[in-house]
């Protein structure tokens, strides 16, 4: 970040450059993983085009095919061509383009009046569009439209997000066999952490599940509701959801009140903040957070096997069935 700097630096990391780093002087960018986020290739290939004296062009190394991003009509527009018009000789065409006769009410332009949309009532209609898929189960899932999200394959190789959707849903057999399975798996901070490290593995990184969350209208969801409407066409419940259905089996099994006001300090986290916040390496800080110091913490709630305990414990009343027993 250091412009004066003359010595060259090497940034090594795979997410520097997406995390909002100021750095004017980067003129080379290697890409040695798949990006399969078009936001977050557009985040990375932004740095090398912040302006600096002295700097009149940026370099991209691609070792990994990222390059088929830059086929994005909504970032870079459609090819205009460069030919003048037949018939104005200009470039682009200036000739005044006449709407056709309305065969309803023999206007040009038509003056029908539109009729409202029998869903939203109105004029425009202002529904969103939906977009819905059959998958090998023979049930049908449905996304909002997805003809402008564009994801990389666990090949490599750019795809639509309906294919994104059936690869996800071919390969999630590999990591649990059933819904009980794959509740028990989420409900533990380490073998939620080997799943997603495993769906990264083979393609299914936390980038392209966030923006499956989009597309599934799951924005305010866990990661869970995501892999769980894809396999299993289960409804997603947002976070707030999730905890009220929760606290009966969490506020019978942990009566102190201290061990409550601390697991509500938590889920505040869980709503706001998202699934991570669950994170084993999240309990020290959150620690601190509530009681500044982790001795206060000790002397509150217990030992620190105690509080990794009830911190790993109470999570699979968040992610039991509703109205089933944890």
């Amino acid at each position: 970040q250091n412009n004066e700097n003359t010595i060259p630096t090497v940034l090594t990391t795979s997410q520097k450059l997406s995390n909002g780093v100021d750095a004017r002087g980067v003129r080379n960018i290697v890409l040695m993983r798949p990006v399969g986020s078009m936001i977050e290739f557009k985040q990375i290939i932004g740095r090398g085009k912040r302006l600096l004296d002295g700097k009149d062009y940026f370099t991209i190394f691609d070792f990994v095919k990222a390059h088929a991003h830059f086929k994005d009509p909504e970032w870079d527009g459609e090819s205009e061509g460069t030919d003048p018009c037949g018939r104005c000789g200009q470039h682009p065409c200036q000739c005044q383009k006449t709407p056709p006769l309305c065969v309803v009410c023999g206007e040009r332009p038509c003056q029908c009046e539109p009729e409202p949309c029998e869903q939203c009532g109105q004029r425009p209609c202002v529904c969103k569009k939906k977009v819905r898929i059959k998958l090998a189960d023979g049930e049908e899932r449905s996304f909002q439209s997805m003809s402008v999200t564009s994801y990389l394959g666990p090949d490599g190789q750019p795809t639509s997000a309906a294919q994104f959707v059936e690869s996800l849903f071919g390969s999630l057999p590999d990591f649990f066999r059933d819904e009980d399975e794959l509740r028990a798996i989420w409900s533990d901070p380490v073998t939620r952490k080997t799943l997603l490290q495993g769906l990264a593995e083979r393609g299914f990184g936390r980038e392209q599940l966030s923006e499956m969350q989009k597309i599934i209208e799951a924005e305010k969801s866990d990661l869970f509701d995501v892999l769980a409407y894809i396999a299993y066409t289960r409804a997603p419940l947002t976070g707030s959801e999730r905890v009220v259905l929760a606290k009966q089996g969490i506020n019978t099994r942990y009566r102190s009140n201290q061990w409550l006001a601390f697991l509500d300090f938590v889920l505040g986290h869980y709503v706001e903040e998202g699934v991570d916040e669950l994170d084993l390496d999240k309990l020290i800080p959150l620690l601190r957070l509530k009681y500044h110091a982790i001795a206060d913490a000790a002397a509150d709630l217990g030992t620190p096997e105690q509080i990794r305990n009830v911190f790993v414990g109470f999570q699979k009343y968040l992610y039991c069935e509703a109205g089933a027993p944890a």
